[in-house]
């Protein structure tokens, strides 16, 4: 029995090709998405909760400006467009503020559960360890976000002069973009993995990623498109009942305010899209880590060291 779940490992530290990386995720997500997401939701309620009062407060604001609508719950803070114009932007910064903590708490229980995974061999580890892993890291976490965001600011200048130059400037933006969620991404493995400060990893990261430039950015980018296809299929149901209903309310010439109906329609609608693109986050930092695996492989042979040792100690 022992045998048959260490078969079911799958080895990250090798250093695999484009194809092999790509093929390695897809057999990873699959072995890990029912643990994953089990680990997902233990650690979001809260977050879920507030996304769910973001949705609700944005769709109330616009439905209410739109029709200019009373609201009942809306009526306890005033009444008119400034109402919901006020529950529309506080909403907005109430969202940006949500979202920014689910996206760093995700990115950092995916690296985590990855890092776990590789430790024991994808068996006997839990959630617990998962969630212990973020907690001791926390400090690092916080000052590498901050420097994410300065960073952020710079691709946002670097990207409004490109779009000057035409169709050259395009495809820089491209190469940059992925180039970055790549160094960005195997720089968080680095910190969370190998315990080294903030800048050390971010200069680790650089120092892999550069070295395999266009297998980081060829990777991110197949991986990526091919996630945002699975992304567009997953809502792609609920997407139609919601157009469904929407032609339903044009073509009938449907009062919005005069019901609660639509409003618990798209708020659900848009609560549903912001929980699937959160989770869709944690599945691209799985490609960086497959990536940061490989990457370091290549460059210290640190499984292929370990198992030469094991052949020698055996052959004593």
């Amino acid at each position: 029995m022992q045998v048959e779940n260490q078969e079911k490992f799958i080895e990250l530290r090798v250093n695999r090709d484009f194809g092999d990386i790509i093929n390695v995720y897809f057999e990873f997500f699959k072995q890990n998405l029912k643990k994953f997401t089990n680990v997902f939701l233990s650690y979001n309620g809260i977050f879920l909760i507030g996304l769910l009062v973001v949705s609700y407060l944005l769709v109330s604001g616009v439905i209410g400006l739109i029709t200019n609508n009373e609201n009942t719950v809306l009526d306890a803070v005033g009444s008119g467009s400034e109402a919901y114009l006020m529950y529309f932007i506080f909403g907005g910064i109430l969202f940006f503020i949500i979202f920014l903590m689910v996206a760093v708490l995700n990115y950092s229980l995916s690296t985590s559960y990855m890092i776990k995974y590789e430790e024991r061999k994808g068996q006997n580890f839990d959630k617990t360890e998962v969630w212990e892993e973020v907690k001791n890291n926390l400090g690092s976490i916080i000052v590498f976000i901050l420097i994410l965001i300065l960073l952020f600011f710079g691709l946002m200048i670097a990207a409004i002069v490109l779009t000057f130059i035409p169709l050259a400037g395009m495809l820089a933006q491209y190469v940059i973009q992925y180039f970055v969620m790549a160094w960005v991404g195997v720089s968080f493995f680095v910190m969370l993995k190998e315990k080294r400060g903030v800048t050390d990893a971010l200069g680790e990261g650089w120092n892999l990623v550069t070295k395999n430039f266009w297998r980081s950015v060829g990777v991110n980018f197949i991986l990526g498109f091919l996630i945002g296809l699975l992304f567009m299929v997953v809502i792609m149901i609920p997407g139609i009942l919601i157009g469904i209903y929407t032609f339903h309310v044009v073509q009938n010439d449907v009062d919005l305010g005069a019901s609660v109906l639509p409003t618990v329609i798209y708020t659900l609608g848009t609560c549903l899209f912001l929980i699937i693109a959160v989770y869709s986050q944690c599945l691209s930092q799985f490609v960086n880590g497959l990536l940061y695996f490989s990457l370091h492989e290549k460059t210290y042979n640190l499984n292929s060291r370990n198992k030469i040792d094991q052949i020698g100690l055996q052959d004593q």
